[in-house]
């Protein structure tokens, strides 16, 4: 296997700079750079030189050895000043090298999935702990990454062997004039499984923590729409006037409240007759974001929107506004009247939809495997065909490897890995 270098930190110019060294040559690649390889797992000063003999930088450095480390293989750790010109130095060092080669991005995470030390469950819990931008996205993938969903998975799949191991039991005496029926304790274990996959199943899926609770606005044209959604995220991002018909084309903004990750959609305004074909195109995209939506605040006319939508007061500071029986929230986005109050709600609903702190969440591959294990638990009967009853156990054990990555395709493992940037 070749060794791999890249740098692990962020871009320079930095204060300190982390390029990381990994495979079977990385203890020579040390000795080179410092004149002799430090004991291990003691962070030492060294000087680091080319070659040639060139001072490069003096630098803190460390030797990990393999396989109890974080790829699992032997690793260098070279802390430098954060220069770009001591980075580009001691990466033109290192590629000079024989059996050094550049990292390809999530190569260094590849290779400790490939060497045992994180399941595929776990890798997708680090792909998103560094994608993520809110509190709530960060406990929850560190939720994922600290194995507890693969512990759980590895449980369940250990509970399917023994139900086959039932099965198999009976089988072997299916001749035998003494020939018995499955335990009543196989009902038992068979039942408490799906109940606790079911109840993975419902939790949100990790989808709506990624992209945020989707908020749609909507309404005819004119009805405060853009004015509203420039006061929830903060920015001028919409343009707003008098005029009907000023927003043409669906328009999304993600941000954070209280920790919590929202999208935010303003839509062209709803109305029937117009011969505008580019105002008609506008209404068919703002349908469509109706049916995406996790909630429509609708500020049209009372009960004219979407059953499920809340109704909204919009342009209370306008004396011949039209009011509402009983609305959702009464704004007003120019003076800021009722803002508080309606990103309260927002807040309280979307905790309602999203994942629980630290709560890990399921991706939607992860949920599609989940959910066929169940299926296959679901098609038991525990007086039907033995054979039949130990392939969808069968079928069952093989969803919870490819959960855990004990079977993946490449093509698989080559998207998820191509998520993380080079160095990680």
């Amino acid at each position: 296997m070749e060794t791999i270098f890249a740098l692990s930190s962020g871009s320079p110019p930095a204060g300190i700079a982390l390029v990381r060294v990994s495979g079977p040559s990385a203890a020579a690649a040390l000795a080179l750079l410092c004149g002799k390889l430090p004991a291990p797992r003691r962070a030492v000063a060294r000087n680091l030189r080319d070659g040639d003999g060139v001072l490069l930088d003096h630098a803190m450095v460390i030797f990990l050895p393999g396989p109890d480390n974080a790829t699992g293989e032997d690793t260098a750790e070279l802390h430098l000043h954060g220069g770009r010109a001591v980075v580009a130095a001691v990466e033109a060092a290192l590629s000079g090298m024989d059996g050094l080669r550049r990292a390809e991005p999530g190569e260094f995470t590849r290779r400790a999935f490939t060497n045992g030390r994180l399941d595929l469950a776990e890798s997708e819990g680090l792909a998103d702990l560094l994608e993520a931008e809110t509190e709530l996205q960060r406990r929850s993938a560190m939720a994922m990454l600290g194995g507890g969903f693969s512990r759980e998975v590895e449980e369940w799949r250990d509970r399917v062997l023994m139900l086959s191991a039932q099965v198999e039991a009976v089988l072997d005496f299916s001749d035998e004039e003494d020939a018995a029926d499955l335990p009543q304790s196989f009902s038992e274990g068979l039942s408490q499984l799906k109940t606790e996959i079911g109840a993975w199943l419902d939790r949100p899926k990790a989808r709506m923590l990624r992209d945020g609770f989707r908020v749609v606005l909507a309404g005819p044209p004119n009805s405060g729409k853009s004015t509203l959604f420039n006061a929830l995220v903060e920015d001028e991002a919409a343009i707003t006037a008098p005029t009907a018909g000023t927003t043409r084309d669906v328009l999304q903004r993600s941000c954070a409240i209280a920790g919590i990750p929202f999208t935010f959609v303003d839509t062209a305004g709803l109305r029937e007759g117009s011969e505008d074909a580019i105002e008609m195109i506008g209404i068919e995209r703002a349908r469509n974001a109706l049916d995406l939506a996790d909630l429509i605040l609708w500020l049209g006319a009372e009960n004219q929107g979407p059953a499920s939508a809340w109704e909204i007061e919009a342009k209370t500071d306008l004396a011949g506004a039209r009011r509402k029986a009983a609305p959702k929230a009464r704004i007003s986005a120019k003076t800021g009247e009722g803002l508080d109050e309606l990103r309260n709600r927002l807040i309280a609903c979307a905790q309602e939809s999203l994942p629980s702190a630290g709560q890990a969440a399921l991706s939607d591959r992860q949920h599609r495997l989940l959910k066929g294990a169940l299926d296959c638990l679901l098609e038991i009967s525990p007086g039907g065909d033995l054979l039949l009853i130990g392939e969808n156990l069968r079928g069952a054990r093989a969803a919870f490897d490819r959960l855990i990555g004990r079977s993946s395709t490449e093509d698989m493992l080559d998207a998820l890995f191509g998520r993380f940037c080079i160095g990680k």
